[in-house]
């Protein structure tokens, strides 16, 4: 693994964390879900460039679709 994509990984980790404590006391389901996958997909992408442009996906999501 290469160092920024460990930073990366963190980085929206930590988001993901935020997210999903966010959603879970609004009881929202869009920044639960979002805050989930971000916390988790940095395990299963391989790429620094893939990282950054599904976490920023992940992150924008909830900001656009609103349930």
């Amino acid at each position: 693994m290469e160092t920024a994509q460990i930073v990366w990984g963190m980085l929206f980790g930590a988001i993901g964390v935020g997210y999903m404590v966010y959603g879970r006391r609004q009881r929202a389901i869009v920044p639960l879900v979002c805050g989930l996958a971000l916390t988790v997909f940095p395990y299963f992408v391989s790429g620094s460039l893939a990282l950054v442009f599904i976490g920023a996906t992940l992150m924008a999501i909830p900001y656009f679709v609103r349930l």
